[in-house]
């Protein structure tokens, strides 16, 4: 989640091994360049060497405390960092990694005063800004993460990562020429930027010039680019070749990026469907909730990815009753959390489980999701993947509302294939597993909804677009909230969004955005795979 700082000033490095002899000085040079490689239990070695002759020595607390909070011991990390802190209260690195301990052990108010702490310990080093920008944008306080990251770029002009976090944030906030101007200040630095260029291809609403397309194609030719360069800017080049009518070369691109994806985690499509299997068997006959009406004020958005669900989000997300939280982990996490506790996965689980378990799993989701609704009482979760606990949801939160986004699959399908995920494995890689990943979802969600069609809506795209009032009045009546007309000019509605189609949603409606005929016989294999006709 978070940087660790790492002195690069040679002077401020020799101050922090000040009272060590030469040989724990040399010991911490090793033990510091073992954690950056990776080398955990080896740089632990050299530390305990280090500790056994300087027991309180606070640079060697603080890189052991950096060891076990990586390894997820964040209580004892907590503890070596504090002890640390003991001796240079207003240290910025220490104060940066003991917000990371507390982050990792769950006490975000504590993280984000002690990542505060470090900035005002700091305030002309970039890191500490750096750090609270990164992840003010990862909980989605998108306004101040801007500031802090804008602190760091002008600390630091010629680190890139700043750049890159401060033009997604732009992005996530609608202000796409400042955004521009980041990204391309990355490129400036280093022209084979993967992220730069995946910024600003993914600014769907702004295509990539002629003079764009040629400079990435080119960056791609250069030898000794690193993987995630090559498949970011492949994912990109197909975007632009798309755009300009090169429908060939924007295939073979983004063949090319799927296919380094698939190389980096192959799905498992036979795996995924077991496991579908069973989550539909661990679903089915689960206790009545004892109180029917809990998580009455959420709407979970599912489906899908590229199927609507920014879309489907901005517009509840303009209603005065509703925040819109964007992509959460909390519901994985929730579940997470029980299936360590239990010692075994949800699909084991599930079917033993009581109703109060469920009631108790339930009320957990909703404290760590409560800081969305301070302001408005209902708020949305816009994951896709989320589609998998739908069944779950009825003894869990059986108050909450699920939308279901759908889209035309054969456009769904090809414009998840175009579209770089980083979660891995991932279904998106080929085409094939596209179509196996669509049967799977939309066959869970088919036994789902027939059970409990009060809870949960097929949305569909095409009929917004061609009814928006009516699909809109329907949508709010199914989520309990009185019309607003606001929802009508959702892309007026200032929040950050936080997903590819931050771009697209900022706009009215288009009906322009099928792309799958210009492809013809190339997407047989999704065609074959959904059922479809082939070209």
């Amino acid at each position: 989640m978070s940087a660790t700082s790492t002195p690069s000033n040679p002077d401020d490095a020799a101050l922090r091994m000040a009272g060590l002899a030469p040989a724990e000085v040399e010991r911490m040079h090793a033990a510091a360049r073992a954690i950056r490689g990776g080398a955990a239990a080896q740089a632990e070695r050299w530390l305990d060497e280090v500790l056994e002759a300087a027991p309180e020595h606070p640079e060697a607390l603080r890189l052991l405390g950096i060891l076990r909070a990586r390894s997820g011991r964040h209580g004892e990390a907590l503890a070596l960092l504090q002890r640390a802190l003991a001796q240079r209260p207003d240290d910025a690195p220490t104060l940066t990694d003991l917000g990371n301990a507390q982050h990792g052990r769950g006490d975000l108010d504590a993280a984000f005063a002690s990542w505060r702490r470090a900035c005002a310990a700091a305030p002309d080093a970039p890191m500490p800004w750096f750090n609270i920008g990164r992840n003010l944008q990862l909980q989605g306080d998108t306004l101040p993460a801007v500031d802090a990251l804008q602190r760091a770029a002008a600390l630091a002009p010629d680190f890139i990562p700043a750049w890159i976090l401060l033009g997604d944030a732009l992005v996530h906030l609608g202000r796409f020429d400042e955004a521009d101007d980041a990204y391309r200040r990355a490129l400036r630095l280093h022209p084979a930027c993967g992220d730069a260029w995946r910024g600003l291809a993914n600014m769907k609403t702004r295509p990539l010039s002629e003079q764009d397309r040629l400079r990435l194609a080119d960056a791609l030719r250069r030898p000794g680019l690193a993987d995630a360069d090559r498949i970011a800017m492949g994912f990109a080049l197909g975007k632009v070749c798309e755009d300009h009518g090169r429908y060939d070369e924007a295939f073979a691109a983004l063949g090319d990026a799927n296919a380094a994806m698939r190389r980096l985690a192959p799905w498992q499509a036979n795996a995924f469907r077991a496991h579908v299997d069973a989550v539909l068997a661990a679903s089915a006959g689960l206790p009545e909730p004892p109180d029917p009406q809990l998580g009455r004020e959420l709407v979970f958005i599912v489906g899908l990815p590229r199927s609507g669900s920014t879309l489907f989000e901005q517009i509840l997300a303009a209603h005065p009753q509703v925040e819109g939280a964007s992509e959460l982990p909390d519901m994985d996490e929730v579940i997470g959390e029980e299936s360590r506790r239990r010692g075994q996965p949800f699909t084991q689980w599930a079917r033993t489980a009581g109703a109060g378990d469920w009631q108790r799993l339930g009320r957990r989701y909703l404290e760590r999701t409560a800081r969305w609704r301070t302001q408005r009482p209902r708020s949305t979760d816009k994951l896709p993947a989320n589609w998998l606990y739908s069944g779950l949801l009825g003894a869990m939160l059986p108050g909450a509302r699920i939308v279901d986004a759908r889209r035309d699959p054969l456009e769904a399908g090809w414009s998840c294939y175009k579209q770089q995920f980083y979660r891995l494995p991932h279904f998106a890689c080929t085409l094939t597993d596209i179509a196996a990943y669509i049967r799977d979802y939309e066959r869970a969600m088919a036994v789902w909804q027939a059970t409990a069609p009060q809870r949960i809506r097929i949305q569909r795209y095409e009929d917004l677009l061609a009814d928006p009032e009516g699909e809109i009045h329907a949508l709010l009546a199914f989520c309990g909230l009185p019309f607003d007309p606001a929802c009508l000019d959702y892309h007026r509605a200032m929040r950050s969004v936080r997903t590819p189609s931050a771009g697209q949603v900022r706009q009215p409606l288009r009906r322009d955005t099928a792309r799958a005929a210009h492809y013809g016989a190339r997407l047989d294999p999704l065609r074959f795979g959904l059922g479809l006709p082939t070209a």
